[in-house]
């Protein structure tokens, strides 16, 4: 174990524990490196560790009954945790996760994960208020993906996507989005296009490159703001966790 803790302070939920609970964590907490599309749970599967981000993005996702294909329907980064499923008493993996933007993360396993959230109350509090925002991300991405226009979407995931990496830059290619979105691929490429062509983004052979934040935030649909505030109110008050 690792007497600083400020290792583990990268994942902005388990930022808001204090050192006592940090320090109860910390041997359990393993730093790993994930890869692109590296597979964290696979559907129907047993869920083996509970993850938390410190530089990666992971994506949630949905296998479409009767179809060879599979819908996003949440991304994870170090505002977060993957394992909501397995803290409210699931033993298998309802969908399939994988590494959408490579990074460092916290493996935790599954057995040593569930002693410590009995064991912390301040961590079950931090998850059932992250598992809340999750539920909200997860309804608000399927209403959008319902009722608004293409670009909207795309801009909206976009700026998810930007949220959670370092920079303004990072790579995705046009068969990657059409997946998180759930469209064909030509629909996909003809929004981004029009992005592009607002100069709002730089696309090119799989990398993206957000030049303009402002202003994709005004082509994105509200629902960006529902999820994003979701979140900044998880993370922004950090001293309730403790009380």
């Amino acid at each position: 174990m690792k007497s600083d803790l400020s290792w583990l302070r990268a994942n902005r939920l388990l930022a808001l524990l204090d050192d006592a609970v940090l320090a109860a964590l910390a041997p359990h907490l393993q730093p790993v490196m994930l890869e692109l599309r590296d597979t964290q749970y696979e559907e129907l599967q047993p869920m083996r560790d509970a993850w938390f981000p410190a530089g990666c993005v992971l994506s949630m996702l949905a296998v479409q009954a009767g179809a060879d294909s599979s819908v996003e329907v949440a991304t994870i980064g170090a505002e977060g945790m993957l394992g909501v499923a397995l803290f409210l008493g699931a033993e298998v993996s309802p969908g399939r996760v994988f590494t959408q933007v490579q990074g460092g993360a916290l493996r935790m396993p599954a057995d040593a994960f569930l002693r410590a959230a009995q064991e912390q109350p301040a961590f079950a509090r931090v998850l059932q208020r992250y598992a809340h925002a999750l539920m909200v991300q997860i309804a608000q991405g399927a209403a959008c993906n319902r009722v608004h226009a293409m670009e909207q979407r795309c801009a909206r995931w976009l700026l998810q996507t930007h949220d959670r990496v370092p920079g303004d830059a990072f790579d995705l290619t046009q068969e990657f989005l059409a997946q998180m979105l759930g469209e064909r691929r030509a629909a996909v490429n003809q929004a981004a296009g029009q992005l592009q062509q607002a100069g709002l983004i730089r696309y090119s052979r799989g990398h993206i490159e957000v030049i303009d934040r402002p202003g994709l935030e005004r082509a994105a649909c509200g629902c960006y703001a529902v999820i994003h505030d979701q979140y900044a109110r998880l993370l922004g008050d950090g001293r309730a966790a403790q009380e």
